[in-house]
C-alpha cells in the first residue's frame, strides 16, 4: 500500500507536471518554428523563432504550473518545484526539434526536425502508456492529430 501512494504521488508531483511541460513544448512550438523556415526558408529564422518559443513557453508554462494551486488540497506537491519541472519540460520539448535549425540547409533541417517530432511525440505517447493506464495507440494517435493540426497550422502561415 505504502509503494503503491509512494507511485501515486511522483506521477502527481513530477510525472504529470513533466508531461504537460513536454506535450506543451512538443506541441505548440510547432507552428512558429515551421511557419518561420516556411516563411523565410532560411534555418536561421526558424532557430531563433524556435528558441525564443521555447524559452517562452517554458518561462509561462513554469509560472501558469507553480501558480495553479499551493498543492494542499490537491496533493499535487511543492508549487515551485512543480512549476520548474513544467517550464523545464516545456522548454526541452520546444528546443528538441529546434536544434535541427543549427544545419544551414533548412531543406535537411527540416527533414531532421520531422523526424525528432516523431520522436517526440511517441515518447509523449509512451510515458501516458506507462503512468496513465492509456493505450498506447489511442494516446499516439490523439497526440499525432494534435501535433499534425499545429503543424499544418504553421505550414498554412508561414506558406501565406
Amino acid at each position: 500500500m505504502m509503494a503503491q501512494v509512494k507511485q501515486q504521488h511522483m506521477v502527481l508531483q513530477i510525472i504529470q507536471p513533466g508531461l504537460a511541460g513536454l506535450m506543451d513544448g512538443s506541441v505548440s512550438t510547432l507552428a512558429p518554428i515551421f511557419a518561420a523556415a516556411f516563411a523565410t526558408h532560411t534555418s536561421r529564422a526558424a532557430f531563433l523563432v524556435g528558441l525564443a518559443a521555447a524559452v517562452g513557453a517554458g518561462i509561462s508554462m513554469a509560472f501558469s504550473e507553480g501558480l495553479s494551486d499551493d498543492g494542499s488540497l490537491t496533493g499535487r506537491g511543492n508549487p515551485v518545484i512543480r512549476g520548474a519541472i513544467t517550464g523545464v519540460m516545456t522548454f526541452f520539448g520546444g528546443v528538441m526539434h529546434t536544434l535541427p535549425f543549427l544545419i544551414p540547409n533548412v531543406h535537411t533541417a527540416l527533414t531532421l526536425a520531422y523526424f525528432v517530432v516523431g520522436c517526440e511525440l511517441i515518447a509523449i505517447a509512451y510515458i501516458r502508456y506507462k503512468f496513465f493506464s492509456s493505450s498506447f495507440w489511442i494516446s499516439a494517435v490523439e497526440v499525432i492529430v494534435g501535433g499534425a493540426l499545429v503543424f499544418a497550422a504553421g505550414v498554412i502561415i508561414g506558406s501565406s
